[in-house]
């Protein structure tokens, strides 16, 4: 069986890729902030001395990074079924993620030099206005490379979202293959718009992380 390219089908499907990408980017950004901020909380609630609290948060944390993130959509989704997609593909995003960020924020906590804690001792400051104005500015100046990682890696899991009828760049593709019985096109500009969105993403992270190093 032969296969002809045909840039007229590119011209077709490519429109709805770019409705679907715009779809790609929302999920990415609004999963990105779920995770940093559930993960910079799940990284301060393991660092408690109360096991009440960090054995359960610890066991949850591991569970969901041992489970497949496709299978935490579609169980979410089957759960809440009356939640729009979309929403729940965020939302599962942004707790999937939050635990390996949390891990992240830790590495970034524990980097903070013994000196800089032993000054806000000395300097008789409280305990919020150590980690509001000492710790966590540091600690998240040097987390921004992996973070930055993270999102990229983020966005290209955002096709899983196809399980969950959100019409993401791959949904959009297997939609116009299905209706016109081609592929190719579609799922090679699929591939190309990720290209052109990841590659210079990692390169501007690649950057910060040699700026901090």
């Amino acid at each position: 069986m032969s296969f002809t390219w045909s840039w007229d089908r590119v011209g077709e499907v490519l429109p709805l890729l770019i409705d679907g990408l715009w779809i790609t980017l929302l999920a990415t950004v609004v999963g990105m902030l779920i995770a940093s901020v559930l993960g910079l909380l799940v990284a301060l609630l393991r660092r408690s001395k109360l096991r009440v609290v960090t054995m359960p948060v610890g066991l949850l944390t591991e569970f969901i990074r041992s489970t497949p993130l496709l299978v935490q959509l579609v169980f979410a989704y089957l759960v809440f079924s009356s939640t729009p997609p979309l929403v729940i593909g965020c939302i599962v995003l942004g707790i999937h993620y939050a635990t390996y960020l949390s891990e992240v924020y830790r590495a970034g906590i524990d980097a903070v030099p013994k000196g800089q804690w032993e000054a806000a001792v000395a300097l008789d400051l409280p305990r919020s206005r150590t980690w509001g104005a000492v710790v966590l500015p540091q600690a998240i100046r040097n987390t921004l490379p992996g973070l930055g990682n993270y999102a990229i890696s983020m966005f290209k899991e955002t096709p899983f979202l196809f399980a969950i009828t959100v019409v993401e760049m791959f949904n959009a593709a297997q939609k116009y293959g299905a209706a016109n019985f081609v592929y190719i096109e579609a799922l090679t500009m699929v591939g190309l718009l990720f290209l052109i969105v990841s590659y210079p993403t990692s390169m501007l992270v690649r950057r910060l992380e040699n700026r901090l190093a």
